[in-house]
């Protein structure tokens, strides 16, 4: 219903990132935080819509670190074209934790913003929701990668997809080659390559790119 309820189109404002904000990206970064604040079990978060990462109220505050984009994508919205939401968890270093009865704020973003520069290899779960004929459900805890479909019936993810891999081969690939002029020469042979099929005169890839995740 966002198209007939106004929720399409620019919402007048511009991310961290540089990029245009839509309607449906404040609102959706507007669930996502008030979401994790009432769990109880997020310290710091930090959405790609806002400028710096944000403490938890130490009231409800918990011991994870949550980073996210919480509508990526979004400039398919207009076209009714899939959408996803995308997050990865920490949890918080013991050293950055802001003390709210002491710290003042310019201390507790620095802290924030510490807590958040973590390695990936530091994830403690990594996943990303997907909203299009189905909605999808990918995450992994560090022991492998599964798959959950939304079944709108009884209101739950029911595990469809099991361990999943990337094929060793395919035939297709996705790139932005709006940026093939910014590609190393290695990276434009590869991708030349993937096009005419190679010295080996094999079948070309297709390409599919969308701009969502």
């Amino acid at each position: 219903r966002a198209g007939i309820a106004g929720m399409t189109g620019l919402a007048g404002e511009t991310n961290v990132q540089g990029e245009d904000q839509k309607k449906l990206d404040v609102i959706s970064n507007d669930v996502f935080c008030d979401v994790l604040r009432q769990t109880g079990r997020t310290g710091v978060i930090a959405s790609e819509e806002e400028d710096v990462p944000v403490a938890v109220e130490e009231t409800f505050g918990g011991n994870y670190v949550v980073v996210f984009d919480p509508l990526d994508g979004s400039s398919n919205i207009d076209a009714a074209v899939s959408t996803g939401s995308i997050w990865g968890i920490y949890e918080s270093d013991s050293t950055c934790i802001p003390d709210f009865s002491s710290e003042d704020a310019a201390k507790i973003e620095e802290k924030c913003v510490m807590n958040v520069c973590q390695p990936g290899n530091n994830l403690l779960c990594a996943g990303y929701c997907m909203y299009s004929s189905s909605t999808i459900l990918v995450l992994t805890i560090g022991q492998g990668v599964y798959g959950f479909t939304l079944d709108p019936t009884v209101g739950e993810f029911i595990m469809s997809h099991e361990k999943i891999q990337v094929p060793k081969s395919g035939k297709i690939y996705s790139f932005n080659e709006g940026n093939y002029a910014m590609w190393t020469d290695g990276l434009k042979k590869y991708m030349d390559s993937l096009k005419t099929g190679g010295k080996d005169g094999g079948k070309p890839y297709s390409a599919r790119y969308i701009g969502s995740l």
